[in-house]
Parts: C-alpha cells; structure tokens; sequence
C-alpha cells in the first residue's frame, strides 16, 4: 500500500526534500516548562511523531514574545533563551529522515485574560465570544512602532529556530491570530499603512516573511500558515486568500498551509459560524485547490482527515483544479502517532475520534482541544490513547492544569519584570 502518492518524496523550492506527503500539522500542546521552554513531554511527544512515520512535524505555536501568549503553557523563544532545552527538542523532532517546522506566532487580542497581560491587535476589536467574551483580555490597538518590533522579532525567533536545529519555520497567519487579525476587514479597522484595502493588510504579514527570510540561510525552509477564509460574514474571503498566495509567490516562500477560521469561528474543528461548511474531515480540500490554482509554491491542506482515502483525494486533480501537494493531519496523530506507518503497512486506514455535536459551539470547540491535549499528554508519556475519555472530565482536568500553569506564568513574568 505503499506505493501511492502519500509517501513520494516533496521537493520545496529552496532545494529541501520532504520524504512524503504527510505532515504532523500544529497543535497546542501547552506543554511549555518553567520558563516557557520545551521540557521531557515535548522531547518524547516528538520522538514518537518522528519515529512514527510523518515526513514534516510543524510545532505547536512557539511565540515571539514572553507577553503574547495564546496560553499559559505554551512555549517562547526570543533574544536571551537558553538554546539547550529547544536544540534537544529539535534533535527528538528530526530523527528518522524527518523534518521539523517551528511555528512561530503571536496571538494578538487571542489573549486569556488571566495570564494579565495587555492584549494587542490591529484595532481595539474585541473577540465576541458570547458569554465567554470575558475570558479574554481586551485589546488596544498597536502603534507602529510596536508593529516593527513584532516584525522584528519574529526574525529573530526564526535565526534562533535554526540555530538549535529545526529544519524551517512557519508564520502564522491564520486561525484569528495576529498576522490574521491584521487580514481580517473585520478586526483590521486601521486607517493607516496597516490598515483598509487589502494590500495593506497583508502589509504585515508581506514584512514578516521578509524579515524571516532576510536572517535565516537560503537552504532552511519558510512557510506561511493562512487562512483560505475567516468564515464569518464580511471577514477574509478564499477570493482574498489567492490574491494574497499570488502575493507570496515571490517571496521565497517554500509551502504554504491552508485552514481556516478563529476562536469566533472555529472551523478548524468543523464548525464554522456561518455554517458554511457542514463537512467535518477534509472541509477546506475544495478551498485548497482553489487557491492551489494560483500558487507556484508546494500547498498543503489542514483540516479533519482521518482517513487514508481522503488524504488520497486531497492529493489527486478533481474537477479541473489541481492537487495540493501534502495533507496536514493533527487530531489523528494525536490519537495515533504512528498513523503514517500505519497507512504504509496497512494496519490502519480510518481513524475514529470521539464526535461532539454539543449545541453550543464554542463549548463543544473547548470539549475537543480538552480531548485533544488529553490524548497529547498521554503520548507524551509513551501510553496509548484513551478514545473512550469524557469530554466533561476532559474540561475539567484541561482546566485545572491551566490554572496551575497559569500561576507558574505569572510567576515567572514577575520574576523576569
């Protein structure tokens, strides 16, 4: 079975080979020690992904700044981190022929509000959650000056990334974060360079890859991740995606992921707001070849796969629109690490991960990731999954560990103000 375009080989336009076509795509695993560095769980959880078969393992997001995190547990890399703990992540990471991605991101208003720190966004736009609105902080909007030193900084993190031995990076600029706040007419309400048509949205973004690009070599890997659309009315469309991919076509871009939607919208887990897509595995495939159609670089799909067949399709022309080029898989490999193997060898072809219909759709987003992270550390701790978990007490146990990292992160930011 192993024979089939999933496991040719993928040559990037920089030079860099990937083995196959599959890739551990971003998780949060909120995983981040002391300090927020990588630690023991993050060094085994990556062994496993590596050992298991993936031909690309993107990190969870790695944040630019010690102040923007999108939780308490997540994991920095800036001027002044000691290297050591990050060069034993990567060398666990790229074992086996395997290359590893450091997502570099920063969250913007995407802000817990009791990690106490000052939200930023493009415009003071607060997330509109509901009632769970006021767990978040409320954002202000960004000077320009603060915008160069965001720039700035993801340069730097990415140097540092390949440094301590990853393969390449990838920016950030979907899922409501701040490259994507920028990107979004709905959040994005500046009135200067940032702001109003869309070449000036993209403006950051467009800045951040050049400033990536400009301190790192010409043989490590670059890539953008980007929404094919916001799915909310009036947000960023899969129209303004391919004008922004057209953009990136000349700016030594080595891939480019494509998902979609924010905390307001979680389409990333199968529920959009708007409804615009009922589907939940393989639901931005037909966006993904849309804007495939226009890009020069390798794209790559991420989205609820978790079957071999599907995976297969994504890679295959249908309908007078080209394949993409590698399929993102995330959930699955939570639940199976070594998936890739066994779609290799045959073992297994489907996966099957607990469906949570629950009305409330921001509720039922938060069930997942809980289900999701549970699953996360178990791997990282070398047992098998638990499928059958409850997502109630998947909640529960997410949100006591939050707490306690929670008080660990404000210590620790007091410590170092």
């Amino acid at each position: 079975m192993s024979d089939s375009k999933l496991f040719s080989q993928l040559d990037l336009p920089n030079g860099a080979i990937i083995k196959n076509r599959i890739c551990k795509a971003a998780m949060e695993e909120n995983m981040g020690q002391y300090g927020q560095v990588p630690g023991k769980q993050l060094h085994t959880l990556y062994s496993q992904w590596s050992s298991g078969g993936v031909g690309l393992i993107l990190t969870g997001n790695v944040m630019v700044a010690p102040n923007a995190m999108t939780g308490a547990g997540g994991v920095v890399l800036q001027q002044g981190s000691d290297l050591e703990p990050f060069e034993k992540w990567a060398k666990s990471a790229t074992k086996n022929n395997t290359h590893c991605w450091m997502q570099l991101s920063h969250p913007g208003r995407q802000i817990y509000a009791a990690l106490g720190e000052q939200a930023l966004s493009p415009s003071d736009v607060s997330l509109d959650l509901g009632g769970f609105s006021k767990m978040f902080a409320q954002p202000r909007a960004l000077t320009e000056n603060e915008i160069e030193e965001i720039i700035d900084r993801f340069g730097q993190s990415a140097a540092l990334a390949e440094r301590a031995g990853f393969t390449g990076v990838q920016i950030h600029a979907a899922h409501g974060y701040l490259i994507s706040q920028f990107l979004s007419p709905l959040v994005n309400r500046r009135e200067d360079k940032y702001g109003g048509e869309l070449s000036n949205r993209a403006r950051f973004l467009f800045e951040v890859v050049t400033r990536v690009r400009e301190q790192v070599t010409s043989n490590f890997c670059v890539s953008v991740k980007l929404n094919s659309a916001d799915f909310q009315k009036g947000g960023f469309s899969t129209e303004e995606a391919q004008w922004v991919v057209e953009r990136l076509n000349s700016k030594r871009v080595d891939l480019v992921e494509l998902s979609g939607g924010s905390y307001e919208s979680p389409a990333m887990q199968g529920n959009p707001a708007d409804d615009s897509t009922g589907r939940r595995e393989a639901y931005f495939i037909d966006f993904a070849r849309e804007v495939a159609a226009v890009a020069r670089m390798p794209i790559m799909v991420t989205g609820g796969i978790l079957r071999r067949s599907v995976a297969e399709n994504a890679l295959t022309p249908e309908g007078g629109l080209p394949a993409v080029d590698m399929v993102g898989i995330a959930t699955a490999l939570a639940y199976y690490p070594d998936l890739p193997d066994q779609w290799k060898t045959g073992v297994r072809v489907d996966v099957q991960i607990p469906k949570i219909n629950w009305k409330n759709k921001t509720l039922a987003a938060l069930a997942t990731m809980a289900l999701t992270k549970y699953q996360l550390d178990r791997a990282s701790k070398g047992k098998h999954c638990s499928p059958s978990f409850s997502p109630i007490f998947a909640i529960m146990k997410d949100r006591f560990k939050v707490s306690k990292q929670t008080k660990r992160y404000r210590k620790w930011r007091q410590s170092t103000a």
